[in-house]
């Protein structure tokens, strides 16, 4: 009896060491669980954390991508709407008679009348005519005869004074292109065939709207239908109506109906443009001064400004087209467009001594912005630099 009964408590000794094992093992497998989860939970984070981090690096990448892509837009786009600088508009120019003139000018040369021989040949061989060629030339000799002129060096900076005068009408101010007092203001445009005249109204009249203006066109040169097609393209280009007769209609009678429109709807400003070669008999010359009559007759002071276009590819020739120009309208003043592509940039000045028009734009590109109002200081300088 007392050994089944030691039995008894010998088996249920084990079976509790058994179930307390049980216990024990059941333990450590829920311990080693919940640190197999605790590992499996803090890779999982440290996972998530890796690819958050790697996600918000690429979303800065791409954010810093877009931002430089949008700088290096807006970059282009500044340049593209800053147009040329002036310098380089000239560029060809200055590798023309002005690289003549520096490099007579320039080094240790003695000023002695083999210089000044050299300069007279430079000056009379470059295209700013013959009366501009001697101003210079005789500025220059009374201030050696003065002995106000130490040196080729001193030789350049009295010729660069003297252009600038030249430029600037020797100090007359040239009335400001824009509106005034008058409404519209008008601007009958003129100038021959392929100088850039259709061009030039379309880059004033955006100029005129980005400062404001209500501009409207008149399509005036009837005798080339892709003048009027050209002029429609700048006018839907800036928002600007215009006025079109047919191909081949009276232009002073498109002109005049421009004007009115111009009257009527309350425009700042009516950039009327002109035929610049006739298919008719007409002299152009008696066809533009009956559009300017006309024009006259439909608003009071119209025209207000007769601006005429010259291609300064044209070189003296130019200075002939603005002398007869002046003669037959009374030019107020000039537009040079194509001074980029050519090295008679120097017909600026002849065309201001000569005339005494003031330079109101020049051109110097393709863009809006190249077509630039003049500073006769800044453009001496750029030619000179």
């Amino acid at each position: 009896m007392a050994a089944a009964t030691a039995a008894k408590a010998r088996a249920a000794a084990e079976a509790a060491a058994l179930d307390e094992e049980a216990r024990k093992e059941a333990y450590r497998q829920r311990k080693e669980q919940e640190r197999l989860d605790k590992e499996r939970k803090r890779q999982e984070r440290e996972e998530a954390e890796r690819r958050a981090r790697e996600e918000e690096a690429r979303a800065a990448a791409e954010a810093e991508a877009r931002r430089q892509a949008e700088q290096e837009a807006r970059r282009r786009k500044a340049e593209a709407e800053a147009g040329k600088t002036l310098a380089a508009g000239l560029e060809k120019t200055r590798g023309g008679f002005m690289a003549r003139l520096n490099a007579l000018l320039g080094g240790g040369r003695q000023l002695d009348e083999q210089v000044l021989a050299d300069l007279e040949e430079v000056l009379f061989t470059a295209d700013i005519g013959v009366k501009t060629a001697t101003r210079l030339l005789e500025a220059v000799r009374e201030k050696v005869r003065a002995k106000a002129l130490a040196d080729p060096a001193a030789v350049r900076a009295a010729l660069k004074a003297e252009i600038t005068r030249i430029l600037a009408l020797d100090g007359a101010p040239p009335r400001p292109f824009g509106p005034a007092a008058e409404r519209p203001w008008v601007v009958m445009v003129v100038g021959v065939n392929g100088s850039g005249k259709t061009t030039t109204i379309g880059k004033l009249a955006a100029k005129l709207k980005a400062q404001g203006h209500a501009v409207l066109l008149g399509a005036g040169d009837t005798f080339r239908a892709a003048a009027g097609e050209q002029l429609e393209i700048w006018a839907e280009r800036v928002s600007a109506p215009i006025v079109r007769g047919k191909d081949g209609a009276d232009p002073a009678s498109v002109c005049f109906e421009a004007v009115q429109q111009g009257v009527a709807t309350g425009a700042d400003v009516v950039l009327c443009d002109t035929a610049g070669r006739l298919h008719t008999k007409a002299p152009l010359m008696e066809e533009l001064k009956k559009v300017k009559r006309v024009i006259a007759k439909a608003a009071p002071g119209a025209p207000h400004e007769v601006l005429l276009v010259l291609d300064a590819t044209s070189g003296q020739n130019a200075i002939a087209q603005a002398r007869q120009f002046h003669e037959a309208l009374g030019v107020t003043g000039l537009a040079l467009t194509k001074l980029d592509g050519t090295a008679k940039g120097g017909v600026v000045i002849g065309i201001s001594d000569e005339l005494r028009l003031p330079v109101r734009w020049v051109g110097v590109g393709e863009t809006v912005a190249d077509l630039r109002p003049f500073d006769p200081a800044a453009f001496v300088e750029a030619l000179f630099e």
